[in-house]
C-alpha cells in the first residue's frame, strides 16, 4: 500500500463514518416528525426518482391514504403536509443510497488496483455486509408500521439504530490503525473498564431506541424524581413483570435513567482509576474525552425529558450518544492490547 493509497483509504472509511452520522441526524429527524411511514413501499433502485408533478404526487399521496399512518392518524392530512414528511422519508432512503455507492465504488477500484491488504479487504466485507443488512433492517421496520398499528415496532427500531451505530463503530475501529501509529502501553484494568462501558453503552442505545419507539419521554417529565417519586408505581403495573422493562413506557423510561446513571458512575471510575497509572497524553486525552462526552450526553438527556422532548433536544440527545460511543471506541482502540 502506496501512502496515496492509504490517504484515500482514509478518506473512503472517514467519509463512510461521515454519511452514517448524517443518515443518523436524518433519522431522527424522521422519526421525530412522524415521516418514517410516507413512503409505503421499497424500490432499490426505482424508488430514486420522487414524484416530479401534480399527478404523480397525488397518485403517491393516494398510495398513502391506502394505509393505517393516514386513516387512524393523519386523516385530516393535506397534500402539502404529505410532502413535508415524504420528503425527510426520501431523504433518509437517498442518503442510504448514497452511503452504498461510496462505498461500492471506491472498494472495487481499490480491489482493482490491489491497494488493500488481506485483512483490510476482509474488514471491507464486513461492512458490505453490515451495511446491506441495515437498508434490509429499515425496511423490515418501516414495514410493521403499514399493517394494523400506525407506528414501527420499537424493537425493530432498537435493531435498525443499534446496526447503525455499530457499522459506524466498526468502520472507525477499521480506519484508526490507518491513522495513528502508536506504541501502547497495556492497562488490563482500564482496557476491561472500556469494555463494560462500551457494553453499558450498547444497552442503553436499544433502550433509547425502546424510549423513542413508544414515546416513553413523554410522561414523568420531571428530574431527579419521577414525579414526586423515585420508584412510581407505573414502573411496575403490568403483568407479567418483566413487560415493564421491554414494553412499557414507564418501566422503559426508568430503566433508560438507571442505566445513565451506572454509565457515568462508571465513566467516574475510569476518570479516577486513570490517575493511578503514568498515561501519556494520548491516553489521558482519550478518557478525558469519554468523560466530557458523558457528562455532556446525562445533560442533555436531562433536558430532553424536563422540557417533554422538543425535536431540537432529543436530536442532540441521539447525536450525543453517536458521539458517545465512538469516543467509547476510540479509547477501546487506544487501550486494546498489542
Amino acid at each position: 500500500m502506496t501512502m496515496k493509497d492509504k490517504k484515500w483509504i482514509i478518506i473512503w472509511f472517514i467519509s463512510g463514518c461521515l454519511l452514517i452520522l448524517t443518515m443518523v441526524i436524518v433519522g431522527g429527524i424522521t422519526r421525530l416528525t412522524d415521516s418514517g411511514l410516507s413512503m409505503v413501499n421499497w424500490h432499490l433502485f426505482m424508488g430514486v426518482i420522487p414524484p416530479l408533478n401534480d399527478t404523480q404526487w397525488l397518485e403517491t399521496f393516494e398510495l398513502y391514504k391506502q394505509y393505517p399512518e393516514y386513516k387512524k392518524l393523519n386523516f385530516n392530512c393535506t397534500l402539502d403536509q404529505f410532502k413535508y414528511i415524504f420528503f425527510w422519508e426520501y431523504l433518509h432512503r437517498m442518503i442510504g443510497r448514497l452511503l452504498g455507492l461510496v462505498f461500492i465504488i471506491p472498494f472495487i477500484i481499490f480491489l482493482i488496483r490491489k491497494s488493500l491488504s488481506t485483512k483490510l479487504i476482509f474488514q471491507s466485507t464486513i461492512l458490505f455486509i453490515m451495511g446491506a443488512m441495515q437498508g434490509g433492517i429499515g425496511w423490515w421496520m418501516v414495514k410493521s408500521g403499514l399493517v394494523d398499528k400506525p407506528d414501527v415496532s420499537h424493537y425493530r427500531l432498537a435493531v435498525h439504530l443499534t446496526t447503525a451505530f455499530l457499522t459506524c463503530g466498526y468502520t472507525l475501529w477499521v480506519v484508526l490503525p490507518l491513522i495513528f501509529k502508536i506504541k501502547r502501553n497495556f492497562y488490563p484494568k482500564i482496557t476491561k473498564l472500556c469494555w463494560t462501558i462500551f457494553t453499558l453503552l450498547i444497552i442503553q442505545i436499544i433502550y433509547g431506541a425502546f424510549v423513542a419507539g413508544l414515546n416513553a419521554g413523554i410522561g414523568f417529565n420531571t428530574w431527579p424524581k419521577m414525579g414526586d417519586q423515585w420508584v412510581p408505581q407505573a414502573v411496575y403495573s403490568l403483568s407479567p413483570f418483566w413487560k415493564n422493562f421491554v414494553e412499557a413506557k414507564y418501566g422503559i423510561q426508568f430503566i433508560h435513567r438507571v442505566l445513565a446513571y451506572v454509565i457515568l458512575g462508571a465513566v467516574i471510575f475510569l476518570f479516577y482509576t486513570k490517575q493511578k497509572f503514568a498515561l501519556n497524553r494520548i491516553e489521558s486525552q482519550a478518557i478525558n474525552i469519554v468523560s466530557i462526552t458523558t457528562i455532556l450526553q446525562v445533560a442533555l438527556g436531562i433536558f430532553t425529558i424536563i422540557f417533554i422532548v422538543p425535536i431540537e433536544l432529543a436530536l442532540l440527545h441521539q447525536v450525543g450518544a453517536f458521539f458517545l460511543l465512538m469516543s467509547v471506541i476510540y479509547s477501546l482502540f487506544i487501550f486494546k492490547k498489542n
